[in-house]
């Protein structure tokens, strides 16, 4: 369970900026598959071993000039609401504005850490200038260029003294499975039909759902918590923004659970924003199940399983190694197909492969496919093994480890699946100096 930090602001004070420097570390690393989808407004960060995650409030401000002030408010009080910690990011080329002052007042009530944050202080001369951000009356002010880098270090060190969460949560031996997807999907009714009782409140209403709800699910031979971004929402705040909640509430889910069970509306299809949260699961590196719910409203004659099956691992490429279960959660069709296929992923992410088996059979596939030579020198690929920690990850240890491409990875990967059974959960390749 990682901390949640929001970046707010009024529009153009570098917040986007901000955003894309702090998850920049963490990309490199995770060395993401060209083609997956990313959320421009989520990210994971690390710092100092710290790893977190980002939410840029930024994108989520629509609309013209006139309405931004309630737009900002209404991000500011989500933030406050939703996330671990706030950064408030200031522009020290504008100095205090009105809005400035109105952000403020929120965050000075918040019970929430807030760091204010000058951005563009790009040369010496303009830290004269952050000293005035010091009237908003939210303490220390730090100076940085989102640009640049300069000063996020010192940022960053102090954003991360104030985390409260334990950098790995407590586990307890029940498979935690998230239930998880796009708003007006039939998540809630999936978990009151399982539970068979109406633990959620059901409406047609987008975004009735409000704090995760855990529940533990002891029937029909399983024993797991259900993790349901569910509850009750207050009503005046029906109309705010739905994306920014859904995805904030998905992110805690996702990063809290085992498997996701991915809820897909039959008649839309996979759209961007189940794309958004595919890559948030694939990101995390957790099990998932893409659940096709309201089956029994498409007509079967245009459209069969088969079909609709290679059109959804077509929008998912490259990680197209996922179950997909159609379901009726009104007509109780297959619910308990989608928690067996959940579980059976869940035992697929816990595998551990023996070091000798796995040289055997890799090693052999290495033979058949050498890596492609690089300038004229030949990568040897010589040892692997399963690397501890609970995403499935494996280290090929080589003579030339930067020179292996992303399509050979690929093709380690696609064979690592053949050979043993990894459906629904994203699989690591990494490579080792001999």
């Amino acid at each position: 369970m990682s901390n949640i930090v929001a970046i707010v602001g009024r529009p153009n004070v570098g917040k986007s900026t901000l955003f894309n420097r702090l998850i920049e570390s963490r990309e490199a690393i995770v060395d993401p598959t060209a083609g997956t989808t990313r959320d421009r407004h989520y990210g994971k960060a690390e710092w100092n071993g710290q790893h977190f995650s980002v939410i840029d409030t930024g994108g989520y401000v629509q609309g013209s000039d006139d309405v931004f002030e309630a737009e900002i408010r209404k991000q500011v009080t989500l933030a406050i609401e939703e996330a671990d910690s706030i950064l408030f990011l200031v522009d020290v080329q504008q100095g205090v504005t009105g809005m400035d002052q109105a952000v403020a007042a929120m965050l000075r009530r918040a019970k929430k850490p807030v760091l204010l944050v000058a951005n563009k202080v790009d040369t010496n001369d303009k830290e004269v200038y952050a000293a005035e951000f010091y009237g908003l009356g939210l303490g220390e002010v730090y100076s940085i260029s989102a640009q640049s880098g300069a000063g996020t270090g010192d940022l960053l060190d102090e954003l991360v003294k104030g985390f409260t969460k334990p950098a790995e949560e407590e586990l307890d031996d029940l498979p935690k499975f998230a239930i998880v997807g796009k708003p007006n999907v039939g998540k809630s009714s999936l978990v009151n039909t399982l539970l068979g009782k109406e633990q959620n409140i059901v409406t047609p209403v987008a975004g009735t759902t409000r704090d995760p709800i855990n529940t533990r699910f002891n029937a029909f031979g399983f024993d797991v918590t259900l993790l349901d971004t569910a509850g009750i929402r207050k009503k005046q705040k029906v109309d705010e923004d739905i994306e920014f909640y859904s995805v904030i509430r998905s992110v805690r889910a996702i990063e809290n659970s085992d498997v996701c069970l991915l809820l897909v509306d039959a008649r839309d299809g996979i759209q961007q924003q189940d794309l958004h949260i595919f890559s948030m699961i694939e990101k995390n590196g957790k099990g998932v199940v893409i659940v096709v719910n309201k089956w029994d409203l498409v007509t079967k004659e245009t459209m069969t399983t088969k079909h609709y099956e290679e059109e959804v691992r077509k929008r998912l490429a490259p990680f197209s190694d996922v179950p997909i279960v159609f379901t009726s959660v009104v007509e109780k069709q297959r619910i308990h197909k989608a928690l067996e296929t959940a579980m059976q992923v869940y035992k697929n992410r816990k595998q551990r492969i023996p070091t000798r088996q796995l040289n055997d059979v890799m090693l052999a596939e290495v033979e058949r496919m050498p890596p492609p030579m690089y300038k004229a020198k030949s990568v040897h690929i010589k040892y692997v093994t399963q690397l501890p920690g609970v995403v499935p990850a494996f280290a090929f240890f080589c003579n030339l480890p930067q020179y292996v491409k992303d399509s050979y990875t690929r093709f380690l990967e696609n064979k690592l699946r053949e050979h043993y059974d990894f459906t629904g959960v994203p699989i690591r390749v990494f490579y080792r100096k001999k």
